[in-house]
């Protein structure tokens, strides 16, 4: 059973996420919360699999609250997804920084939207769709503290480090593996290997290294 946590300050939106999940029998809305303080104390006492959480909130923001979320060692196992408008397209990389392991915009179909929540559960970050492809490469533009010390890239076999640039274009594993002409299996063990070393918390924060080390660019930019 997947166990989901809602945290939105728009009542009718939580309540339609809620009667779409709540008709998977694969699926269970553990609770529901309006911000991020909230929605905190909710996932401390009851460590869903998966948390949606709005990224603009009063009192604490959806951001605010992942990057809390990824600096508890206790809160490891939950997924976080963050929700969108395609009015805050701004707010999408700050949020894959904070620890985030994707996103959804709001308007998503419901299929789409059941999919990216069983995604999300096994661990797997929301960086495949076309939509988040254009996103990324819009966004990730954006200036960014220098980061300290080495990026770690070192560490990485030539083979990993094609396999963490191509995830960083948004390609999901089975595309990778065509694009390298090698097995699904070997690419997600490139890049499961790729993110042991650089100690990203996910596939979305493997991403994150990838752009800000400057292994990748881009495009456009």
């Amino acid at each position: 059973m997947i166990r989901v946590l809602l945290v939105d300050d728009q009542p009718l939106l939580r309540s339609g996420f809620r009667a779409l999940l709540d008709l998977e029998d694969d699926i269970e809305v553990v609770a529901e919360a309006a911000d991020g303080r909230e929605g905190l104390a909710l996932m401390e006492r009851l460590r869903p699999d998966v948390a949606l959480i709005d990224i603009q909130m009063p009192v604490m923001d959806g951001i605010e609250a992942t990057r809390r979320i990824a600096a508890d060692p206790a809160l490891a196992d939950v997924h976080v997804v963050m929700l969108t408008n395609y009015g805050m397209d701004e707010y999408v990389f700050d949020a894959l920084r904070a620890g985030a392991a994707g996103f959804l915009v709001k308007d998503i179909l419901p299929e789409d939207f059941l999919h990216a929540v069983r995604v999300a559960a096994r661990g797997d970050a929301l960086l495949a769709p076309a939509i988040t492809r254009k996103l990324i490469d819009r966004y990730v533009a954006l200036p960014l503290p220098a980061r300290a010390g080495g990026s770690g890239l070192e560490a990485l076999t030539s083979r990993e480090r094609e396999a963490v640039a191509l995830a960083a274009h948004g390609l999901s594993n089975d595309e990778i593996a065509d694009r390298l002409v090698i097995s699904p299996a070997t690419a997600k063990t490139h890049i499961n290997r790729a993110m042991t070393k650089l100690h990203a918390r996910d596939r979305a924060q493997l991403v994150v290294l990838a752009y800000e080390s400057g292994l990748v660019t881009p495009r456009g930019a």
